[in-house]
């Protein structure tokens, strides 16, 4: 039940009899505007912005946008829970709804199982994470992870269907570097004195256990055959080693995808001698005249070292949108990471996709624009690509920086992150900021029990309204507390500003989530559920002042049942919100 989608059509349907009289255009889109809290609550309960939108297509009949408003305001003051209607300004409208739309509001969060959740269809391909197998997942790496993880969280409640997808970096000099580093960990399992890890190698102590294991397993033989002949045996090794603690990782924060895709299987000719996924990509573009053999210029001002003045083969990225004309193959006959990644996108497209979402680090943002380009090249304009960019995550503790890690070498991981403060103190606070801003990470303030903790004030907001039935049973012990049951609570008892404040924030929730998945920004959800917790723990605090507010109260029985599905409410639809960002609702805090 979303009340600002139930008035926008109401809305809508005024606007189109007024087409239907030939008062606006017959054409009028009534897409356009939009029903929404006002800024200040003080204005109403919502707000419509339909009578400025329309002001041109209204001209020749209503003069301004001001006299559309009033015509409007003749309609929407008889429909069904509407207490008064106002203009603002030079034509905005403000509607203050009866305390009863609320009420049914609460008693639909009550009965309804899929309350907030949206019925939009179509299929949708979220990659996140993407981490290269080389080592332990670090901070970095974790915020990418829950920000898709609950994106997609938010997408399937919101009625896609949702694939969630990591793209295996398996293929490239990171995977050979990696090999080479697990060799020597193989060597010095089998006892040869290895002294300090050559410069380029990953020095962290965690490919000891992959030496170890291959030392158990394979014994010398491997020390007797030549690079070219151990390396693809131990690089594979050491992949499926990564990628198994990769997973380990990311199920220690309650997060699994649906495909893991590896690169490898791109460069790879098919069994009956078919060209690689690759290769077929760019016959595929060469065909349609997409590829060509040129020169780029060379880029504005210091040139970088790798700059090589010779013809290319170069993919017409500049007819999609990009800046300039992009690279398929390098100088040694070998395919560039984005031809790869084109042929990535292209299977994408093959398996139904055609709506793609991918979570990268921050550091990739100027290849955004070629990736669009070549998304929209081999599905001929039919799929879209929204990257989304996290930023870094800056460690703190008590203010100061944390940076190394003895497990990583260099930096610290995300599991040892998840095993200090918890998996719900990391998803909430990664989330409690948007994607594209930098991110103090405290682990000291993350732990504290105080407002000043959002995960802690949120979680101890359900807690609380946990804590209000369980006192609703004892003081009366022959009144049902489910949810079915306070559905039928004398809910027009409700008088007080404050938990009239609070139902309003109940009845946003289907629209926040709408909003929040619509925009591919998953802390909206975050903040509202904050702002529902600090509404709760203020309308709570007033209790202590003014006893007559109590959620409990054995002189009124009737009272304190409609109070009590009035908390139920708001647990239910905490609880829902913290499920999409995947934190946990407890109903006790120790």
């Amino acid at each position: 039940m979303n009340l600002f989608v139930e008035y926008q059509g109401r809305i809508a349907a005024v606007l189109g009899d007024f087409a239907g009289q030939g008062r606006l255009p017959a054409d009028i889109d009534l897409s356009k505007f939009v029903v929404e809290p006002p800024r200040d609550a003080a204005h109403g309960d919502l707000a419509t912005n339909a009578a400025m939108v329309y002001g041109r297509e209204a001209k020749e009949h209503f003069g301004n946008p001001r006299a559309l408003a009033t015509a409007l305001i003749d309609a929407i003051v008889h429909m069904p829970g509407v207490a008064g209607v106002e203009i603002a300004g030079p034509g905005f409208i403000n509607i203050r709804l009866k305390p009863e739309v609320y009420a049914a509001i609460v008693r639909a969060s009550l009965t309804d199982a899929n309350f907030g959740r949206a019925s939009a269809a179509g299929k949708v391909n979220v990659e996140y994470v993407s981490a290269n197998p080389t080592g332990p997942m670090h901070v970095g790496h974790g915020r990418g992870a829950v920000f898709g993880d609950a994106l997609a969280n938010l997408l399937a409640f919101s009625g896609h269907q949702v694939t969630r997808e990591y793209y295996i970096n398996d293929a490239g000099v990171q995977v050979d570097v990696l090999a080479r580093s697990a060799f020597l960990r193989y060597r010095e399992a089998l006892g040869e004195t290895i002294g300090d890890i050559p410069e380029g190698l990953y020095p962290g102590d965690y490919l000891k256990p992959v030496g170890q294991m291959m030392a158990q397993s394979l014994g010398p033989a491997l020390l007797k055959r030549s690079e070219d002949e151990w390396l693809p045996i131990v690089r594979q090794i050491a992949i499926d080693a990564m990628m198994k603690m990769i997973r380990a990782d990311l199920a220690a924060m309650n997060i699994s995808h649906d495909v893991f895709f590896s690169e490898r299987t791109l460069h790879e000719d098919g069994k009956n001698g078919e060209p690689s996924p690759i290769a077929q990509a760019v016959a595929d573009l060469r065909a349609r005249d997409l590829i060509y053999e040129g020169r780029l210029p060379p880029p504005k001002g210091q040139l970088p070292d790798d700059w090589e003045d010779r013809e290319q083969t170069l993919f017409r990225a500049t007819r999609f949108g990009d800046d300039v004309d992009r690279p398929l193959v390098k100088s040694d006959g070998s395919y560039t990471y984005f031809a790869a990644d084109i042929a990535y996108h292209k299977s994408k497209v093959e398996r139904g996709f055609l709506d793609m979402i991918d979570v990268w680090g921050a550091d990739h943002g100027g290849y955004v624009k070629r990736m669009q380009a070549a998304v929209k090249a081999v599905s001929e304009g039919k799929a879209t690509l929204d990257v989304r960019l996290c930023q870094l995550v800056k460690l703190m503790r008590d203010g100061e920086p944390v940076t190394m890690s003895k497990r990583a070498g260099t930096f610290v991981t995300l599991r040892e992150v998840v095993d200090e403060v918890g998996v719900d103190a990391v998803r909430f606070m990664m989330l409690f900021r948007k994607n594209d801003a930098t991110l103090e990470f405290d682990l000291a303030k993350v732990l504290e029990q105080s407002k000043d903790n959002p995960v802690f004030y949120v979680q101890y907001a359900h807690a609380r309204g946990c804590s209000v039935v369980r006192q609703g049973r004892v003081a009366f012990p022959d009144l049902a507390t489910d949810a079915a049951t306070l559905a039928g609570a004398k809910l027009e008892l409700l008088s007080d500003e404050g938990e009239l404040g609070l139902m309003r924030l109940i009845a946003q929730f289907p629209r926040q989530v709408e909003a929040a998945a619509a925009a591919h920004e998953p802390h909206r959800i975050a903040f509202y559920v904050h702002d529902l917790a600090s509404a709760f723990h203020s309308h709570w605090n007033s209790g202590k002042d003014r006893p007559q507010l109590r959620f409990v109260n054995e002189e009124k029985r009737d009272l304190s049942h409609a109070r009590m599905a009035l908390v139920v409410s708001l647990t239910r639809v905490l609880a829902a919100g913290l499920a999409l960002l995947g934190v946990s609702a407890p109903q006790e805090m120790r």
